[in-house]
């Protein structure tokens, strides 16, 4: 079984039908309230998640599942960088890139980390005199603070990023015991 295909973008265009989609998704498989909830907190979360990382957003989700397998889908486009990558991959139940599979995917994801740029922080622009007496926590990312991150691996059985260019695909899975 394969959801419909729900776009999300970065206006928060998308989510709430996500959301929707997963509660259909809970009915339509018989679900309780409790599976139901943990299916809809995993989708509300991996798409913060997403969100926070990548910025700029434009994404598709969906939901496949077979007996009392779920797997939510999740791909969108992103300028990458190595901050980027390293908090996506570091999301990653195995802490690994899925995409880089086999030799030829291997050697793919080595030289896209060798060619992937450094991340521009405003701070590089100010003189060090200055820099000397700004905390080092001012710059830090406010934004996200791994929440997402936590809440996933803590609810869901696996978590997988694949990083391809600059396609990011994210696969969460989940088993209903049942």
């Amino acid at each position: 079984m394969k959801s419909d295909v729900i776009v999300i973008d970065n206006q928060g265009n998308g989510f709430r039908d996500a959301v929707e989609q997963t509660k259909r998704t809970a009915a339509f498989r018989g679900l309780n309230s409790k599976d139901s909830l943990h299916l809809q907190l995993i989708t509300e979360e991996m798409l913060s998640l997403a969100r926070s990382v990548t910025g700029e957003m434009k994404a598709s989700f969906w939901i496949e599942g077979d007996d009392n397998q779920f797997d939510l889908h999740l791909s969108t486009e992103t300028v990458m960088d190595k901050e980027k990558r390293a908090l996506l991959i570091s999301s990653a139940t195995n802490r690994k890139n899925d995409a880089a599979k086999g030799f030829l995917g291997k050697l793919r994801d080595a030289f896209e980390q060798a060619m992937v740029a450094d991340a521009v922080h405003p701070s590089a622009d100010l003189p060090p005199e200055i820099l000397a007496d700004i905390p080092a926590t001012a710059f830090e990312d406010a934004d996200w603070d791994g929440y997402e991150k936590s809440v996933l691996k803590r609810l869901a059985d696996n978590v997988k990023i694949g990083i391809r260019g600059s396609v990011v695909d994210m696969t969460v899975s989940k088993k209903i015991a049942g």
